[in-house]
């Protein structure tokens, strides 16, 4: 067994790792590493081999020291985690006992005020999860009011959507809006809070940190590369923030946990079996212990569910909601 002290718990980490049941010598996927809190975990059962994956490069840096401890069992792979599949089979992996994704932005990226994410901490409005693509200023600066308004009440559930972008674009015709703190300003003026509510520019924040880093569509893809790449019995656990995460998460396990395809029309086409079997009717969430400790994991949800020896579902068609591309390019 690896000794180490982990310098970092991730959010209902033991809870997750319990549900994805470890063995010696399994073969494991921790698609979101960030600060490698359920790697350490994993990797203390002798012989476990984890793939890590994180599109923020900080994070990969990171995790060299825990590299060097493992002994070869753990690597570290710097991409999107909506690629995990072509990532195991490019490491000769062709099934995996277990997957494991804590969605959404880490405590750490919030707290380096230089990558743009929070509001508290002024600096560059950035946002990026990875190295490349338009930063939130671009998305700022860019798209339209009507395309503002829909991508600030898609992701960040904003009723005052249309007045937030209507003061977004207001204000960019006076002068560019490049920091967190010139945003939040701006959403202020709009969007009034009260007393122990949550800051007026988070829902704002929320949406432009989703969109993007295509949050929701990476969430979706990743969810099917893990169905397919897993072996029958290996578990896939989820560790979500908010309610538009969870939703989708829900609706997959729900969707693969049981029997699709067929048709009343065409009784005779068989209907495909259910690939996943549900370890978690209700979603898991932290005590009152966890929260005290953290606030942040006040809204985390686990869900957790089971590989079948059944065929691979049809994917299903994510949500139509606004694209980077499309609102980048003018679309």
């Amino acid at each position: 067994m690896m000794a180490v002290v982990s310098r970092h718990i991730s959010v209902l980490g033991r809870e997750a790792v319990d549900f994805l049941a470890p063995r010696a010598g399994g073969t494991y996927v921790d698609a979101t590493f960030g600060a490698g809190g359920y790697s350490r975990l994993i990797l203390d059962v002798a012989g476990t081999r984890v793939i890590g994956i994180d599109r923020d490069r900080r994070a990969i840096l990171g995790g060299f020291d825990l590299v060097d401890r493992s002994d070869g069992r753990l690597t570290l792979v710097e991409d999107r985690f909506s690629e995990l599949a072509e990532i195991c089979a490019a490491r000769g992996i062709d099934a995996a006992d277990g997957v494991v994704m804590d969605v959404g932005v880490s405590s750490m990226q919030l707290d380096q005020s230089e990558r743009g994410f929070s509001f508290r901490h002024n600096g560059p409005l950035d946002m990026r999860m990875g190295q490349g693509g338009p930063t939130a200023a671009d998305v700022v600066a860019k798209a339209s009011e009507t395309d503002l308004a829909s991508i600030i009440y898609v992701f960040g559930e904003e009723r005052h959507s249309r007045g937030v972008a209507r003061a977004i674009v207001a204000a960019r015709k006076e002068t560019p809006i490049t920091t967190t703190q010139a945003l939040a300003d701006i959403v202020a003026k709009v969007v009034r809070a009260k007393p122990n509510e949550i800051h007026p520019a988070t829902r704002t924040f929320q949406a432009l940190r989703i969109f993007v880093n295509e949050e929701l569509d990476e969430l979706h893809l990743a969810l099917a590369a893990a169905e397919r790449v897993l072996k029958p019995g290996g578990r896939l656990v989820v560790v979500s923030f908010h309610s538009l995460e969870d939703r989708i998460v829900k609706s997959f396990f729900a969707e693969r946990g049981k029997a699709a395809g067929g048709s009343r029309h065409l009784p005779e086409v068989a209907l495909a079996a259910p690939s996943l079997r549900i370890l978690t009717k209700r979603p898991v969430t932290p005590d009152e212990a966890e929260v005290a400790a953290n606030p942040r994991a006040r809204s985390a949800k686990l869900r957790a569910a089971e590989r079948t020896a059944a065929a691979v579902h049809k994917p299903v068609a994510s949500a139509s909601w606004p694209r980077l591309s499309d609102v980048m390019r003018g679309g």
